[in-house]
């Protein structure tokens, strides 16, 4: 037993982790119940609970709506994952395109608050002096709070984009730079939501930190 945690709790955490990366979601009760050969969703919920209660795993309302903590990767010696959520610009803000059913796997450089993580893929070439270029993908923290000059992924109405938050004392005070000098500067909006912040980026197979 480690961390507290059962034999057959690790064992559902196994069959979390597992049906995640085969099959980009994570399980339904009844899938967990498949897969752990049990007769009721009651024991899959016990379980469940007691591995929330243990901090290994996050569950919100929905059939798939379980996360594996940082906790909960430790306790099985499974290397983290993050969810691939999607494609935007480095560019002019465009759609922000949501797909679902795609996990990726992350080094232990770039693993801490998975939890609390997504990835996206970049299309274009607005920030490219901050190392990010079209086709990378990038990794996102979650977040309510920025510091000016936090490279950031955000939202305006429906689109979105990544840049540099700036915030100034002198006109236009609050804005979306981009590192690309034919790229204007994005004047925030009433409908300009920040995400998160763009914490790593993935060249190829490597992770390299942000500037």
């Amino acid at each position: 037993m480690k961390n507290g945690v059962t034999e057959r709790q690790k064992e559902l955490l196994q069959v979390i982790y597992d049906f995640m990366t085969n099959s980009g979601f994570p399980p339904t009760f009844e899938e967990m119940r498949e897969n752990l050969g049990v007769a009721s969703n009651q024991s899959v919920t016990d379980l469940l609970e007691k591995l929330r209660k243990g901090g290994c795993v996050k569950k919100e309302p929905g059939a798939r709506s379980i996360a594996i903590t940082n906790l909960g990767y430790q306790t099985i010696g499974r290397p983290p994952l993050a969810p691939m959520l999607g494609t935007t610009t480095a560019g002019l803000p465009a759609e922000a395109i949501r797909v679902s059913g795609e996990w990726r796997t992350l080094s232990n450089e770039v693993s801490r608050l998975v939890e609390e993580m997504f990835m996206l893929k970049i299309a274009g070439d607005s920030m490219v002096n901050a190392g990010i270029d079209d086709g990378d993908a990038i990794l996102v923290q979650t977040k309510k709070e920025f510091i000016s000059g936090d490279i950031v992924y955000a939202e305006i109405g429906d689109e979105g984009t990544v840049k540099r938050f700036i915030s100034e004392d002198k006109p236009p005070y609050v804005y979306l730079k981009p590192e690309n000098p034919k790229y204007q500067n994005i004047l925030f909006t009433d409908e300009t939501i920040l995400k998160g912040k763009v914490v790593s980026v993935l060249k190829g197979s490597q992770w390299q930190a942000i500037a």
